[in-house]
């Protein structure tokens, strides 16, 4: 594997394991050229480093180990990897994106990690006319969006999809003792906006007050403030759409001040082995975006092989999304090849086989899928929609934290 070190600390993968295939494969044509611009460091790097960059590693490594990528009429080329550190900087994933097109002449793109830097590259990956699809990201304007551009392939709904589901499950425990006072927490960038946003209107729909309302900029360090206040309050419900660290440093923080509401909701990292690492049986009962059918053979045989290969586990909402974008499409160059604007075409038109079960998208959305988890005796497990299947019922409520 040839790795260089440019000022954007690109890493260009090779194809090792392809070399050592049978000599007929070596003799094809050369390698699929595959860039990313993906967050290495920076704030988002908890959330990439953990759903999107080991996924993109099982793909090649899997791929590779095979012969390389199917093409049309049976030939195989190895898939090579040219990749970039955005920093967690938009402008910084913009000039990846624009060189990989224009100076790496890559043949096909993958999607960086995260709502803000799909939305800062989708008109990059769109003048070019490659296939987006973007497994980490969800605005309320994606019926808009796709619309403007045909080749972006959303494979998260809306977040008025996510917040009903969670709303629709809240109002269930109702005539459990549920209570309707809610404390909500929000990261300010677009995906904790556009959630925070959503939540307000369908708490309201539910008939919950709402009884805290605070947001704080990414990166944010101390968020001791923001809990010790909603543990003052003794909210019914306490909900943060959050991102990796700031999931970590919430739970914490009410583990410390004592913030033991019925349901504890957190968003991204909820999900993450590290989360279950950090909080071992302090994790049982808290509920989080996602979720996984736990018992499915493909997802369980999709969970060893990426601890096997990868060397650690998956999490449990958007990592089974990113492969299955892979799934999706090794299957559309198989049937068309490698040309851009036949994907967009095949992806657009056609069902996909993947270890979600079958993927096919309405006007470029997949719709249907998992947004309530919890953890329950060491998984996380989903709680809704009931309708997808492979839910379970929710813990209810959620045990208080141990004061020792």
């Amino acid at each position: 594997m040839r790795i260089t070190h440019p000022s954007r600390r690109a890493v260009v993968g090779g194809i090792a394991a392809a070399a050592l295939a049978a000599p007929q494969v070596r003799a094809q044509a050369g390698p699929v050229k595959i860039g990313f611009s993906i967050s290495k460091t920076g704030p988002n790097a908890g959330g990439a480093n953990v759903t999107t960059l080991p996924n993109y590693q099982l793909w090649l490594k899997e791929t590779n180990d095979a012969g390389g990528l199917k093409l049309p009429g049976g030939q195989r080329r190895p898939i090579e990897f040219v990749e970039y550190d955005d920093r967690s900087q938009s402008e910084e994933a913009v000039r990846n994106i624009e060189r990989l097109v224009n100076q790496d002449k890559v043949d096909l793109l993958l999607p960086p990690w995260g709502t803000a830097m799909n939305l800062a590259v989708a008109p990059s990956f769109n003048r070019g006319g490659f296939p987006h699809l973007a497994s980490t990201f969800f605005v309320e304007r994606q019926p808009e969006l796709v619309k403007r551009w045909n080749n972006m392939f959303l494979f998260l709904d809306r977040p008025s999809t996510a917040i009903t589901a969670l709303t629709d499950l809240l109002a269930t425990l109702k005539d459990k003792g549920l209570g309707n006072t809610v404390a909500l927490a929000s990261v300010q960038d677009q995906f904790g906006l556009e959630l925070v946003s959503a939540a307000r209107a369908g708490i309201a729909r539910a008939g919950f007050q709402i009884v805290m309302d605070r947001q704080y900029p990414p990166g944010t360090q101390d968020l001791a403030p923001i809990v010790s206040e909603a543990a003052r309050l003794k909210p019914d419900m306490f909900l943060a759409f959050s991102y990796p660290p700031d999931t970590l440093a919430l739970t914490e923080q009410a583990r410390i001040a004592g913030l033991n509401p019925k349901v504890f909701y957190t968003a991204v990292g909820t999900a993450f082995p590290l989360y279950k690492q950090r909080f071992g049986a302090n994790a049982e009962g808290v509920m989080g975006i996602g979720g996984v059918d736990v018992t499915n053979p493909r997802i369980k045989d999709y969970i060893e092989r990426h601890n096997r290969i990868v060397g650690r586990e998956p999490d449990r909402w958007a990592s089974t999304t990113t492969y299955s974008t892979l799934q999706v499409l090794t299957q559309a160059i198989e049937r068309v090849g490698i040309d851009k604007a036949a994907l967009v075409r095949d992806i657009a038109a056609n069902s996909f086989d993947t270890i979600l079960g079958p993927i096919k998208f309405a006007d470029n959305q997949r719709v249907d899928q998992w947004w309530v988890g919890q953890w329950q005796q060491g998984e996380f497990v989903a709680l809704a929609p009931t309708k997808v299947g492979g839910t379970k019922a929710p813990i209810f409520p959620k045990p208080a934290w141990p004061t020792a």
